[in-house]
């Protein structure tokens, strides 16, 4: 069986990063860009950060070009943007491709275990969510309009499991 476990990828630094390297803890998988009418959604994103990791969260910003091009900057550019404005200090991953020929695996398991509306495989839009439980299975999938802080119980939930 295939878990998150089962992934590697690029931190914005550049580096390779291992997602094994969070096994036991429970992630919230977020692709993000930088002027999106929902960025707002970094500062709530930080704030559960900040509150629950601590406990076992991880959250993992994939920035993505892919809707209305709002994401074009590189990723040192994008980092940047995410530390000023927003204080982000969650690990922000290199920039990818969430659908489509050029999709990152990851993101292809992801749509696979927990499809959006009617079944769709597809990422709709910006700031897509899916919350991974400890042992590394896709729990659900949320809408880029769910906030961050709507996420709160579902987490706990995930936390304490």
């Amino acid at each position: 069986m295939t878990t998150v476990y089962d992934f590697d990828a690029q931190d914005i630094g550049g580096k390779t990063v291992k997602l094994s390297r969070f096994k036991g803890k429970a992630l919230l998988i977020v692709n993000t860009a930088s002027a999106c009418g929902f960025t707002p959604q970094f500062g709530g994103l930080e704030a559960l950060h900040q509150a629950y990791g601590k406990k076992g969260l991880v959250v993992l910003g994939f920035p993505c070009n892919q809707f209305g091009a709002q994401d074009p900057g590189a990723n040192d550019e994008i980092a940047s943007f995410c530390q000023v404005n927003y204080g982000v200090t969650f690990p922000m991953m290199g920039k990818i491709d969430v659908n489509g020929a050029q999709a990152h695996p990851l993101y292809e398991w992801l749509t696979r275990e927990a499809p959006g509306l009617l079944g769709s495989t597809v990422i709709k839009w910006n700031f897509t969510k899916f919350l991974v439980g400890k042992d590394g299975l896709v729990i659900k999938r949320y809408a880029p309009q769910d906030t961050p802080e709507s996420l709160a119980k579902d987490i706990e939930a995930a936390l304490a499991a």
